[in-house]
């Protein structure tokens, strides 16, 4: 770190409550010291570009795909965190919180010993200064799966744990309510005929019925007694949402209606939805879109969800979009909305005495490309 402050000069900053053209300053401990008007002293020129703060993702579950990138095939763990590291920082993402599945299902290509080899190159990485982003991790827990239990145990003593997501992706319900759409996901992935989906959707709505409910109990209470935040997740009724309020959650994963978005809004929930159900203009398994829920005001946190990039592009076509969502409250659903929720309160605005976490945007036509990052004032990408 250079011994005086750093300046960046000739900004669009991206503020709280407005879009303010001059410059930051950040300190040696790398946190930013003040925000002016323009200025000519030397520093970084941002060409007149948006300067926002760093992203905060707190559901990605991209990492698989540089671990796993075919079926049966293993690449390194490090190198895959490296490589997937390099992906969220170049993607304007300073904070994230990488998913890693705990549960397994019957065709899972993965088991539990490759997130805790994942969970262990991540961490390595942390303490060996070697990572463009900071990182934590997030269980995603599969309350169906007969192993949930047994997998979530590998991780009972890692303080990395943040965050959990309580899922249950048993056909017929929250994001499968459409059968039709069970079947053709499952019977092209697998190959089935109809008599073998039908046993198969049988099989899997009697282990739910029999696992999910003591499941979801259970891993929240150790949530709770070890302070790791819980999300729902696809929650798609008022008495899914009952039950969220009754575990103490902080945050609606992805629900799959509007009753059910309302529902945990009102209670005080942050809900969040994936960044490509904004890009594409709807969600792939054809439930609710994310437009909707911010038309209707009840949209408060993105997430790239499996596209790294399309975290801060959704931001910029919310605000495109949306005509009461301005590009600060867009902004702030990818920065300081997130960071509050999961209890971050160093970080995610641009304001005196925060983390010096900042990205370099500027606009092609209507895409906003990553031109630099900073975290805690230090050039990452």
């Amino acid at each position: 770190m250079s011994k005086h402050p750093k300046v960046f000069k000739n900004a669009s900053l991206v503020l709280a409550g407005e879009v303010f053209d001059g410059s930051l300053t950040v300190d040696d401990a790398g946190l930013i010291s003040g925000i002016g008007s323009p200025t000519d002293v030397d520093g970084h020129d941002c060409e007149g570009d948006f300067l926002l703060p760093g992203l905060v993702e707190l559901h990605t579950d991209h990492l698989e795909t540089h671990y796993a990138p075919r079926p049966k095939v293993r690449w390194s763990p490090v190198s895959a965190v490296q490589a997937h590291d390099a992906q969220i920082a170049c993607s304007g993402i300073t904070t994230v919180f990488d998913a890693l599945r705990v549960g397994m299902d019957e065709d899972a290509d993965l088991g539990y010993s490759d997130m805790r080899a994942l969970a262990d190159a991540i961490e390595t990485g942390q303490r060996e200064n070697r990572l463009r982003a900071d990182h934590f991790i997030h269980l995603r827990c599969e309350v169906s799966a007969p192993d949930v239990l047994s997998a979530f145990k590998v991780f009972e003593d890692d303080d990395s744990i943040r965050l959990i997501s309580l899922m249950d992706h048993t056909p017929g319900q929250r994001q499968f309510v459409s059968m039709d759409a069970y079947k053709i996901y499952y019977q092209g992935k697998k190959g089935f005929t109809d008599a073998q989906m039908d046993d198969f959707i049988r099989k899997r709505q009697a282990r739910a019925s029999s696992l999910a409910p003591e499941n979801r109990k259970h891993l929240s209470a150790i949530a709770q007694s070890r302070g790791i935040a819980i999300a729902s997740h696809d929650d798609a009724t008022t008495t899914h949402v009952d039950e969220a309020i009754s575990l103490q959650t902080k945050i609606a994963e992805f629900p799959t209606t509007l009753e059910a978005a309302k529902a945990s809004h009102e209670a005080g929930m942050a809900v969040l939805m994936g960044a490509p159900n904004v890009v594409r203009g709807g969600s792939h398994s054809g439930n609710i879109s994310a437009k909707e829920l911010a038309e209707a005001g009840v949209l408060d946190v993105l997430s790239s969800d499996y596209v790294p990039i399309s975290l801060l592009q959704a931001a910029f076509q919310l605000a495109a979009e949306v005509e009461a969502i301005a590009l600060p409250q867009a902004v702030a659903m990818v920065t300081a909305t997130p960071a509050k929720a999961i209890g971050l309160q160093d970080r995610g605005t641009l304001e005196p005495g925060l983390r010096a976490d900042l990205i370099q945007v500027k606009m092609v036509g209507d895409i906003p490309i990553v031109r630099g990052v900073w975290r805690e004032g230090k050039r990452v990408a």
